[in-house]
């Protein structure tokens, strides 16, 4: 990641989100904490998920964060790294299983092969 493409999360950043929406960012960070609450699963594997998740979708700022959060709930470096290795596999794969889309195109044209 380079630095210069994202800003650096600041105080000043997460004070002018509550400053422009207040009961927005409110209701945000509610709702965060009580999906990462322990419940039926540990708080350690919602971060172990959070992490693989935070990889699909590409954010720096998810990945670092729950990284962190994660080794402090006692995740190992092999276990996200096993997480970030599903992420991986489950993003190819959504590759893969579209195919079938541009496959069934192809099927519709009559190109003869190689041209």
């Amino acid at each position: 990641m380079s630095e210069g493409m994202y800003p650096t999360a600041t105080g000043e950043l997460a004070r002018k989100r509550r400053e422009l929406a207040p009961e927005t960012e409110a209701a945000f960070q509610a709702f965060s904490q009580k999906v990462f609450a322990e419940g039926a699963l540990p708080v350690k594997v919602k971060q172990l998920i959070a992490v693989a998740v935070a990889h699909v979708t590409q954010c720096p700022y998810c990945i670092k964060g729950h990284t962190k959060t994660a080794l402090r709930h006692g995740a190992t470096q092999e276990e996200l790294m096993e997480a970030i290795w599903v992420a991986a596999e489950m993003r190819a794969g959504g590759a893969y299983a579209h195919s079938a889309l541009a496959l069934e195109e192809m099927g519709k044209t009559a190109a003869p092969k190689g041209a």
